[in-house]
């Protein structure tokens, strides 16, 4: 007599969750890289998203020391106008000019990380940690290219967005299994998070960071470094990491083998689709 109601209740909680995620995916924007074109999903407003960024720029330059006036940091700059104005002309041939526009800012922060990123919206930062591996204007636009590519990829925006799918369908599929105990919710909660992290999350993650690599290269290209030293990089990357590679289905990257093969392979496509980027004297 007890379980017409559990399942009433049960079922109302699904179609309530499932017409969530569904108004979830009406407000979202499905369309193509138009570098590369590849589909993406984007559910979260892009505007919102480049604000919390802004924001988060701020703070963290506010909290770190920033490095100024050094040769270093002024090529870290210097560089990242010389890119930035080719993203630029990129959207200007997409025409994707309406989408949110960036407003670059560069930065060098003295950390020992080996690291450099892009917000949205075209927040760049580079750690003192990662300047070793720079010494060569090509390998310096090789960091920068693939960390801008990012950002002009949406891919922030992308991997949020899989994650709030991950997060919904596990609570979908916990309340379809009606799970009773505090201890089954988080046994399965921990095995549904490993599951969607090794079978969906990661590979994704793989994905953007070799559009990235890819992406990145026809942007150096289209700025006047050489796409062919590109995997240079990574070779000394992976010098300095001693081998210490973990499984590739349990990165979040792909291994440096394997990016050094594919930089090397599309150099000669980057410098050819570079063309149509560059400059006009």
């Amino acid at each position: 007599m007890r379980v017409l109601p559990k399942l009433k209740g049960g079922i109302l909680r699904v179609w309530v969750s499932l017409f969530c995620l569904f108004i979830l995916f009406l407000s979202s924007t499905c369309d193509k890289v138009p570098y590369t074109g590849r589909n993406r999903l984007t559910l979260v407003n892009e505007t919102t998203l480049v604000d919390m960024a802004s924001k988060e720029y701020k703070t963290m330059l506010s909290q770190s020391k920033v490095v100024r006036g050094t040769s270093d940091a002024r090529r870290v700059e210097e560089i990242g106008k010389k890119l930035a104005s080719v993203v630029n002309r990129m959207q200007r041939h997409h025409r994707t000019s309406g989408s949110i526009p960036f407003v670059w800012e560069f930065a060098l922060v003295n950390d020992t990380q080996v690291n450099a990123w892009c917000m949205p919206g075209g927040k760049v930062c580079f750690y003192t940690g990662i300047m070793p591996y720079c010494q060569t204007d090509d390998a310096l636009a090789t960091v920068m290219g693939h960390e801008i590519a990012h950002a002009l990829a949406r891919h922030g925006n992308e991997r949020l967005s899989q994650s709030l799918l991950a997060q919904a369908g596990g609570i979908i599929t916990s309340l379809i299994l009606d799970l009773e105990t505090v201890e089954h919710r988080e046994l399965f909660g921990q095995a549904f998070g490993l599951v969607v992290n090794v079978g969906a999350l990661l590979p994704f993650s793989r994905s953007h960071e070799s559009e990235a690599d890819r992406l990145g290269q026809i942007i150096m290209a289209a700025g006047g470094y050489d796409p062919a030293k590109s995997h240079l990089l990574w070779e000394e990357m992976n010098r300095g990491s001693k081998g210490a590679n973990i499984p590739v289905m349990l990165s979040s990257h792909p291994s440096y083998n394997q990016r050094i093969e594919d930089l090397i392979s599309h150099a000669p496509i980057a410098r050819r689709l570079a063309l149509q980027y560059q400059s006009t004297p």
